[in-house]
């Protein structure tokens, strides 16, 4: 396992222990940064407009489309970092 794969699992593991609840901006980077840090490009449709939590983090993980895993990986350490401070 790679440094920062080790540090990204650790990262995921702190992200459920924060002092404090993130606002809502803030939850759906986490998610859309996990989501395309493990699983890739956003693939499928986008959710009807009646569902605005599926379509928002639809929307938020598309966002970051193309953006290597190594990349969002380290974004999500350092988000989470400062999240705990």
């Amino acid at each position: 396992m790679s440094d920062l794969q080790a540090r990204f699992d650790e990262a995921v593991a702190q992200s459920k222990t924060l002092p404090e609840r993130p606002d809502n901006l803030t939850l759906l980077r986490i998610y859309a940064l996990f989501k395309q840090g493990t699983e890739g490009d956003v693939t499928g449709s986008r959710p009807g407009a009646m569902d605005f939590v599926a379509r928002a983090k639809f929307d938020a993980w598309g966002m970051l489309k193309g953006q290597s895993k190594e990349a969002v990986q380290q974004e999500y350490v350092n988000l989470i970092g400062s999240l705990k401070k």
